[in-house]
């Protein structure tokens, strides 16, 4: 349902209660215009409220329980000693304060320290953050994720936000023949990963009506969960690190992964291809990573022997210049 919309009927709710409240006065005019105000007047308030975090409410909300709680078993330990019911009374409003304001207070203060989220209900210490994991589209279409999933490298809880399912099916529903393998592609890994993998997966249900961009409401379930982001999207990765999101990169672990080779050593590599500059050649290690090879354009289609000399490390990957060893 639209914001726009609740609010409307909450004016409109707020307009027939005045009514309904003064009619009996002969004044139903002024209490729809009161009514309609008042209404007016917290919507105004609630816009103010957006900087207010989840997890900042939900300290002060259990604060206060907790405040309520503590007021009400110490005004019943009270009620053992006084009868008066004016000094009863009068305690009881003294403590409830003291206590509720106590209980707020002291939960904004530790509330790095406990989490309490929506749908999910959880006590944690701040030191025990990346216990939740989003998985976005990218990162399902890719593939890997099963191997790792498999070796168990990722703990806790793995989310599919529900807009990524759709963002999925778009796709392999397309027209365009590419975009549909790759979408039926998704889906079938998904499958693999819920029912071969052992890990606890989890479909969450939570969408942003606000913004239509999926790499937007990734960003911004990951704050609301304060999440971890498991992607190969270059600029999501960005987007979220500059969001303050701590991001899993397939592509970055796969780049630490490759064998280090250090300017001297030999290697043998096969030709595929000319090289960009005049006179090279290029090959592919088996992990993909691209050699170039000087003055060897004339032996593409060969084995060669060559002898490495610099290493240059780009965001694309990492990229080995060698020479033919003579």
């Amino acid at each position: 349902m639209n914001l726009l919309l609740v609010r409307v009927l909450f004016i409109l709710g707020g307009m027939v209660i005045g009514y309904q409240t003064t009619a009996s006065g002969g004044s139903g005019l002024i209490g729809v215009l009161i009514g309609g105000l008042v209404a007016f007047i917290l919507i105004l308030l609630e816009a103010g409220l957006r900087k207010v975090s989840v997890s900042g409410l939900s300290s002060a909300v259990f604060g206060l329980i907790l405040g309520l709680i503590m007021a009400k078993l110490a005004g019943d330990a009270f009620s053992l000693f006084y009868t008066d019911p004016s000094t009863l009374s009068m305690i009881r409003v003294t403590l409830t304060m003291t206590f509720c304001y106590i209980g707020v207070v002291v939960a904004l203060r530790g509330k790095d320290e406990f989490n309490i989220i929506i749908p999910y209900v959880r006590l944690r210490r701040q030191d025990q953050a990346g216990d939740v994991i989003l998985l976005d589209t990218s990162v399902i279409i890719d593939g890997r994720i099963v191997d790792i999933c498999k070796t168990r490298f990722l703990g806790g809880k793995v989310i599919i936000p529900k807009f990524v399912l759709r963002e999925l099916q778009q796709i392999a529903d397309s027209t365009d023949p590419i975009k549909r393998q790759r979408g039926r592609r998704g889906l079938e890994i998904l499958n693999t990963v819920q029912k071969e993998s052992g890990m606890d997966i989890t479909i969450h249900e939570q969408d942003f009506s606000e913004t239509s961009e999926v790499d937007a409401k990734l960003v911004m379930l990951a704050k609301l969960l304060e999440a971890k982001i498991l992607t190969v999207d270059f600029n999501l990765n960005r987007v979220a690190s500059i969001q303050g999101i701590k991001v899993l990169n397939i592509n970055e672990l796969a780049n630490a992964l490759k064998p280090v080779v250090f300017p001297g050593e030999e290697m043998h590599i096969k030709l595929i291809k000319d090289g960009k500059e005049h006179n090279q050649a290029i090959g592919y290690l088996d992990d993909g990573t691209m050699v170039v090879v000087e003055d060897a354009r004339r032996l593409i289609g060969q084995d060669v022997k060559v002898v490495v000399t610099s290493v240059l490390q780009t965001q694309a990957g990492r990229m080995i210049f060698t020479k033919i060893e003579k």
